[in-house]
């Protein structure tokens, strides 16, 4: 049975922060929601969210999420 990334699943929220800034959100069934600091614009921190559900989906496609750090390919 294929494993899924833990964040397969998640949702994302951007937040402005007081500072100014902004902040997303994210959401994991069955997880308190986390909250990932500090973007200078809310374009940034959408940008972080689509690039980290790229990552999310580059890993889980290639499995090398659950390959341990010390077990490398040669």
């Amino acid at each position: 049975m294929p494993k899924t990334h833990p964040h397969a699943e998640a949702s994302y929220r951007v937040l402005p922060l007081n500072d100014g800034s902004f902040g997303v959100e994210v959401s994991i069934p069955d997880s308190h929601p986390t909250t990932v600091t500090k973007f200078d614009s809310h374009e940034a921190a959408e940008a972080w969210i689509s690039a980290h559900q790229d990552r999310v989906q580059d890993q889980t496609g290639s499995g090398s999420l659950f390959r341990r750090s010390w077990q490398r390919r040669r």
